[in-house]
């Protein structure tokens, strides 16, 4: 069995766990269960204590995990949640549309970074134009996410493929990515080690180096998959993935990042539901996400706008597909 397939197994057996835990908990009031990027942990904080205070006798249960995990403790664990908030807009799209999920709103973007700490290998010397050689330097320990369970796991490959045709250096890509390499099912499960120095650097979102106070190599946009008049040039790379059924395989092509939330079919508590992405979406959302260094898009593009609840519709513009299929 790959290791993709054993991490997104171990993680959803383990997220069951806690779902009989929590059911199991003496409940006081409402709950709002939120699924939710790990990259959003901290916005998520944010924005649920807002909720609880405007909300009182509501909890928010937010549980992070990576988005491609999110979908499939909806889809295949049939986990109840009330909203779902994503890293890769994609993965509603494919994963939970139309069956789990009848509407798709975008609503932030990012830019994939290289994290690192002081004493990490040649921390004093890297820099934008030699991270690839010092990434590559034998004793070096790279951390990525999983790719068959989060975005910035098979971003990071796409980084590493786009830089590798950037310089015409054909192996690099496979190089990097066959270097010595600690995996983890969500690039926020990460942080502690590269804090440890078991691992030296770290593949993820600027908004999570930002939060963190982490030293970061930024990369120009040909590489970072953040801008979206590059987005022809990111699709030349190319990543394949556990589809969405058992034995199939998708292929993941570089495009611009964009996060995206929906509710799903049969969410709990359809109302408190709808009141938390007007909040994401409102002014004050805008200006936590923005202060977390995650840019918002305004206003929100959307997927199955007739679809959406009434409250969130003037919130909302119609999004415009623009993506050239393969």
């Amino acid at each position: 069995m790959r290791t993709g397939a054993i991490c997104a197994l171990g993680a959803l057996l383990i997220a069951a766990a806690v779902t009989t835990n929590c059911r199991r908990a003496d409940r006081r009031g409402e709950e709002l269960i939120v699924f939710h990027a790990g990259s959003l942990a901290v916005p998520v904080r944010e924005l649920a204590a807002l909720f609880e205070t405007a909300h009182p006798s509501v909890k928010v249960r937010a549980e992070a995990a990576g988005s491609r995990l999110c979908a499939r403790k909806v889809t295949d664990l049939a986990r109840p949640c009330d909203v779902l908030m994503s890293a890769d807009a994609r993965v509603v799209e494919e994963l939970l549309m139309p069956t789990h999920a009848r509407f798709n709103i975008h609503f932030a973007t990012n830019e994939m970074v290289i994290a690192y700490r002081d004493k990490s290998i040649l921390a004093g010397v890297v820099d934008l134009y030699n991270w690839p050689i010092v990434l590559a330097r034998p004793g070096v320990v790279i951390g990525r996410s999983d790719p068959d369970c989060d975005p910035a796991g098979y971003r990071a490959l796409h980084v590493f493929q786009l830089t590798g045709r950037a310089l015409a250096q054909p192996n690099l890509a496979e190089q990097l990515a066959g270097q010595r390499t600690v995996l983890r099912p969500k690039s926020t499960d990460l942080l502690a080690l590269l804090g440890t120095g078991e691992i030296d650097y770290l593949l993820t979102y600027r908004s999570v180096a930002l939060q963190h106070g982490l030293p970061m190599i930024r990369l120009p946009a040909e590489l970072n998959l953040s801008d979206p008049v590059m987005a022809d040039a990111y699709r030349r790379a190319s990543v394949p993935l556990t589809g969405k059924r058992p034995g199939e395989t998708m292929i993941r092509r570089g495009e611009p990042i964009v996060y995206s939330v929906t509710i799903p079919v049969g969410a709990p508590n359809p109302s408190l539901s709808e009141a938390w992405v007007a909040l994401l979406l409102s002014e004050v959302g805008r200006e936590v996400m923005q202060r977390n260094g995650q840019p918002c898009l305004t206003p929100a593009p959307a997927d199955g706008l007739a679809e959406l609840p009434d409250r969130l519709q003037p919130l909302c513009v119609a999004r415009v597909n623009q993506r050239n299929e393969p």
